[in-house]
Formats: C-alpha cells, structure tokens, sequence
C-alpha cells in the first residue's frame, strides 16, 4: 500500500479513535463519531478548495514533502506543471523558428481558417498578393484578391494541381497557388503563392518556338520527299539505295515534326476535352486490325477482348492516338511471333485500358524515364524501327486530359504491360 494512503488511514482512525475516547466519557458515542468523521472530511474538502482555487488562477504548486496524501497530489502537480512549462518553451521555440523560416521565404505564406479567413501571412504576401500582416488579419482571402479563378479554385475544393493565374497588383506576374491542410484539429489551410512569371514564359516560348520551327520545316519537307520521290521512279537503278535512305530519313523527320505538332497543341490545349461518347471497343477493333497489318510477315498474335456496353467520354481522336500508339509500341517493339493482348473492361468503377505483350521487357531504370521527350532505350534500334521517341510522350499527355494517368509494369524476359485507367465520372455503360 502506498505511504500516502497509509497516512491518512492512520489519521482516520486517529481521528475515530479521539471521538470514541469523548463519546465514552460523554456517553454521546454515536454523535462523537459523526463529528469526527466530519472534522475529517471538512479537512478533505478545505484541501480540495485550495487545489481548485491554484488551478483556476494558475498558481504553482509549493513543494510539499509531508508525505500525506494532499501533499503527494500537490509534488505530482507539480512536476505536471514543471513538465509542461519546458513543453511550452520548446513549442514557443519550435513556432518561433517556424515564423522565422516562414518570414524568410520568398514565396508568399498564408495560413487560412476555416471559413477562409486569414490567420497569419508573411511579408512575401505584401509583394506577391498586396496582404498586410497584420491589417489582413481575420478577413477573407478570396474576397481580398477578387479574382473569379482563384474564387472558384478555393471553393472546388480539388486542390491537387496548383492554379496558375495573374497577380491582381501587377498584371505582368504569373502566379502559382498551392494550398495544403494545415492543422488536422483546426481544420486550417496552407496557402503558398509564388512567381512564376519567367518559367511561365520560358515555356511558352519554348512551344512557340516549337510550334513555329515545326510548321516551318513542314514545307520544305513536304517539297523534298516529292521531288526524291519523283527521283526514285526516275532514276530508280542510277540512284542505287541512296535515294530510298534519303527518303525515309525525309520521313521520319516528317513523323518527328508531325509529332512535335501534336505535342504543341495537346500543351496549349490544356485540358480542354470534347465531351463525346466515344465507342472503345469499335476504336480498338480497327486498331487490332490496323496493328496486324503493321506486324506483316513478323506475325505477331493479336488479341482483343473489349466490354461491347463499354464506352468513354472524351476526344475521339485524341484517344484513337493513345491506344493506337501503346498498341503499335507493343508490335514494333516485340521480336516476332510474340503475344499482344489488348484488353478493355471495367476495374472497380473504373474503366482499364491494357496492352501486355510477351516481349523482352524493359530493365527497371528506364521505366520511370519512358514518357519523357526523345527518351529512347535504344536509339539506334528505335531509329530502325521509325520511332520518334514523342509516343509516349503524347500519351502522358492525352491521358493526362482525360483525368488518367500511364502505369508501366514489366520484367525482362517476360514482357511488358500498359496500362490507364479512366475516373468514373467518363465511363459510359449501356448494358440492357
């Protein structure tokens, strides 16, 4: 039994023993051990105000080593408030650390309640936003921008994509908002804003640059590959090779060019997709048929098997050149006589697209490579084979407009597979 527990039976039974003793000689036994108990418990009662009153004003706690039980409450007391004293410095240090980073950022740092409300902001707000801490403090964020994007992107309530949009103070900025929830238990919001004006257009330019060096050369081209075609029929034996070569070099870089167009366009269009019912397992019919004919003498074995009731929202040609493109990968890039399955169904209440061949695989550090422009695992083959190293490029971005994304498994050995899968909101079934 503890020590402090101890005590007070003893003093209970003192207590009782000095009421019997004055109820014996006062022949009021009953009555003396009633008073006694009384005088016990009022003593309890007295020591429980006294630790009421220090914890509602906050007091601390004397160091009692009396050893009784009121006194081992009051030392436990204590070291709760010693503990939670060092617990609060470390907080106020850890915040003030916080504010100092905070301070120094350059992006413009705004914290929000609940309601949208701001509940702190740094100094970056003041150049980025026009927000001044602490003049801003409690009033609406949407409200002090006005910006009818930037409304509709907060009350969306999707803030996986950063928003893009011009600075209200200074129409020449571009500006990047990211918003993050900041304090599960106050439900909060972390709003962080910075400039992108130079990377914005820097991009831009680099389409425009694209775009307009492609259309460019599209002419000349065009030009060269009739003239050496004309060339071939004319002087088919005097030309010997060198003419052909020269003329599938015209067109892979045609294919090349065609591409960069296409990648141009998928970049300005954003995601700005026709909303039309596409029929998927007609689109991919042709294009099992189509990737027949391009294996040829290779006799790659095809196969299909596509939900009939399943269909999809979205850009019918813009999906035509995904699937086609994963599937004609799969054709070129596999050794003869190897398996491509293409498959169509729902997964869950999503809808998969897959293309799986029985190919040599792809080596782990590649994978995550795969989508980026010109990336090639082998060039020269590639080249043989009339790649552009644009395909999968164009299909991260197409599938990116379709709210998909590509997931790539493969083993060497063993073959490779393709795969998206398309969000509820674009599946279409018509089953009777």
């Amino acid at each position: 039994m503890p020590k402090p527990i101890k005590i007070e039976l003893i003093r209970l039974a003192a207590t009782l023993s000095v009421a019997v003793l004055i109820g014996l000689l006062s022949q009021q036994l009953i009555l003396m051990l009633l008073l006694g108990l009384i005088c016990f418990l009022c003593g309890h009662f007295i020591q429980l105000l006294k630790l009421y009153y220090r914890l509602k004003e906050g007091r601390s706690f004397p160091v009692n080593s009396s050893g009784t039980l009121w006194g081992y409450v009051n030392e436990h007391i204590r070291t709760l408030q010693i503990k939670s004293q060092k617990r609060k410095r470390r907080l106020s240090q850890y915040f003030s650390r916080f504010r100092e980073a905070a301070t120094a950022l350059p992006d413009a740092t705004v914290i929000l309640e609940r309601q949208g409300n701001i509940a702190w902001c740094n100094p970056a707000s003041s150049m980025l936003l026009g927000l001044d801490w602490p003049e801003v403090a409690g009033k609406n964020f949407a409200r002090l921008l006005q910006h009818p994007i930037l409304s509709d992107y907060l009350a969306h309530g999707d803030h996986s994509n950063p928003l893009e949009f011009a600075s209200h103070t200074d129409k020449t900025k571009v500006l990047s908002l990211f918003i993050t929830p900041f304090g599960k238990r106050e439900n909060q919001q972390l709003v962080v804003v910075r400039d992108i004006t130079r990377l914005y257009h820097l991009d831009h330019t680099r389409r425009d640059f694209i775009a307009n060096v492609s259309h460019e050369l599209r002419t000349p081209l065009t030009v060269i590959s009739g003239f050496l075609e004309t060339m071939e029929e004319t002087y088919s034996e005097k030309g010997g090779e060198f003419i052909p070569l020269m003329r599938r070099q015209a067109k892979r870089m045609e294919d090349t060019i065609s591409d960069l167009l296409v990648l141009s366009r998928l970049e300005v269009d954003g995601k700005k997709t026709v909303a039309e019912i596409v029929d998927v397992p007609a689109l991919l019919a042709r294009i099992a048929d189509e990737a027949e004919a391009l294996s040829g003498d290779a006799g790659h074995q095809i196969s299909l098997t596509a939900d009939p009731a399943l269909l999809l929202r979205g850009d019918k040609k813009e999906l035509q050149s995904a699937f086609s493109n994963l599937v004609f990968n799969a054709v070129r890039h596999t050794p003869g006589r190897a398996h491509v399955h293409i498959d169509w169904a729902m997964q869950g209440k999503e809808a998969q697209f897959s293309v799986t061949d029985t190919g040599e695989g792809i080596p782990a550090r590649h994978i995550p490579r795969l989508t980026e422009r010109f990336y090639r695992i082998d060039a020269a083959r590639s080249r043989d084979l009339g790649g552009t190293g644009l395909g999968l490029a164009i299909v991260k971005h197409i599938l990116q407009h379709h709210g998909s994304k590509l997931e790539i498994s493969s083993q060497e050995g063993k073959g490779s597979c393709f795969s998206c899968r398309f969000p509820e909101s674009r599946v279409v079934c018509q089953r009777p």
